[in-house]
């Protein structure tokens, strides 16, 4: 045996749970998302059922799962618990806070956009295309739909990314990220210029996306958000003149 190296045997329930731990960092199983069923989860990965049942004691000895009695077994929603508690919902509802959200997402969805058309592949391109067309549809369904819509298509962007540190984060705020976009709507949708605008904003991410241009993708991500701000302030503006104004001819 001399000069021969020593092969290390691994045993099959920890290959298991490597290939588990690589589905959830690039997203396969998000946050909170329950696993197929034991079952169908051996048959997915061509394993015995025995060897996946003992990863996924590994797995949940490591954190990364929770098994409910009789309900199946779930992802951790650690980052989704963390970012949505009481904090943050209040947060959502701050006027200040509101803005500042909206300077956020400049950054978030502008770098999901560059990627998304540096990386994006053509299954990539389908399903932001599938998302945006649903959202344009859903703007006929009320606000909350189209609220609904709209992050999906958003998602779909940062999928496309394939940066799995801005799927997690973009997944794991995804409550307050709607929130504001419902928040936004209810308010801007209730002129058809303003409306035309931002589908007309939508359409140029999508059509940078598609044809590959990073740079464009991201300053249409930019000049559909600052059209947002700015939009927003005016109208505030305009309803607080009208607010004084009453005031004045009340008075």
């Amino acid at each position: 045996m001399t000069g021969l190296s020593r092969v290390q045997a691994f045993k099959l329930s920890d290959v298991i749970t490597e290939k588990l731990e690589g589905l959830i960092v690039d997203g396969t199983y998000a946050a909170g998302e329950r696993l197929p069923s034991e079952r169908e989860l051996a048959r997915q990965l061509d394993v015995s059922r025995p060897s996946l049942r003992e990863a996924i004691q590994k797995l949940e000895a490591k954190g990364l799962v929770t098994r409910r009695q009789g309900g199946g077994t779930y992802i951790t929603g650690a980052l989704h618990q963390k970012v949505t508690d009481p904090l943050f919902a209040l947060l959502a509802q701050n006027p200040e806070a509101h803005y500042d959200l909206l300077e956020f997402r400049h950054a978030l969805e502008g770098v999901s956009s560059y990627y998304a058309a540096l990386r994006g592949t053509d299954d990539d391109h389908r399903r932001i295309e599938e998302s945006f067309d649903a959202a344009t549809q859903a703007a006929e369904q009320g606000v909350a739909e189209q609220a609904k819509a709209l992050m999906t298509f958003y998602v779909a962007i940062t999928e496309a990314s394939h940066n799995v540190v801005l799927l997690h984060l973009v997944r794991g705020m995804q409550d307050i990220l709607m929130e504001n976009m419902r928040q936004n709507l209810d308010v801007l949708t209730r002129r058809s210029e303003i409306r035309t605008q931002l589908q007309q904003h939508r359409a140029s991410i999508v059509e940078a996306i598609l044809a590959g241009q990073p740079e464009q993708a991201r300053d249409a991500c930019h000049q559909h958000l600052t059209y947002i701000e700015a939009t927003l302030l005016q109208l505030n503006r305009d309803h607080q003149r009208q607010q004084r104004a009453s005031r004045r001819s009340e008075q």
